[in-house]
């Protein structure tokens, strides 16, 4: 049984930071690509950030890029994404993804397990 465990996140002001972490269990973290989306109230679920099965490919959604960074310690079976520059827009319920492959893309359907989600609320 997969099993994901997400941490992290919280109440932030608007220009601070946030770490999340996300830890598997029940699968080959080093085989998969891992990925981070959001979801706003009343929005769908968007795509924040991928990285690929070893690290050494990693993408951001534009709204993100410069301020957050995805990474992944394959020995401790953990992916994070850190947040900095934290603005209100970035505010949601924030998912990690195990991918299907070594590489996964921005659509939720190339992910088959998901985290449960912790909330990141930004003030402004």
């Amino acid at each position: 049984q997969v099993q994901l465990v997400q941490s992290g996140g919280g109440l932030v002001q608007a220009g601070g930071s946030l770490r999340l972490s996300c830890a598997v269990s029940g699968r080959t973290f080093s085989s998969y690509a891992m990925g981070w989306f959001r979801q706003a109230p009343g929005k769908a679920r968007e795509f924040v950030a991928t990285i690929s099965w070893n690290g050494d490919s990693t993408r951001y959604a534009d709204y993100v890029k410069g301020r957050f960074t995805i990474s992944r310690d394959n020995a401790k079976n953990t992916v994070y994404l850190q947040m900095n520059s934290l603005k209100p827009e970035d505010t949601g319920v924030y998912y990690c993804a195990v991918g299907r492959r070594y590489y996964s893309g921005s659509n939720p359907a190339d992910y088959d397990y998901w985290g449960q989600g912790t909330q990141v609320t930004v003030s402004s």
